[in-house]
């Protein structure tokens, strides 16, 4: 049987501390959008504001899928560590 690989410090948590970064990054991405449709259309403060709720959805819908990847991904590898140490 393969020994499991270790991972370094980064390899481990970088991808959670990106997650935070793409979160901000899909609200303030869709608010500007919905801000820059509202002095095109003239319809202000509303796609704003809508752009602003689809950005907090769609980011949170994707940090919460992720984290949970993430963490299958990671129990999985803690069980087959503790199969190697127990074989």
């Amino acid at each position: 049987m393969e020994e499991p690989t270790r991972h370094t410090w980064a390899e481990e948590f970088g991808p959670f501390l990106t997650l935070g970064i793409q979160l901000a990054l899909a609200v303030v991405a869709f608010f500007f959008l919905g801000r820059w449709l509202d002095g095109l259309l003239g319809t202000a403060p509303w796609l704003m504001i809508g752009g602003l709720a689809v950005g907090i959805t769609g980011g949170l819908i994707h940090f919460f899928r992720t984290a949970i990847a993430f963490g299958k991904k990671q129990d999985q590898e803690a069980e087959e560590e503790r199969r190697y140490r127990d074989h």
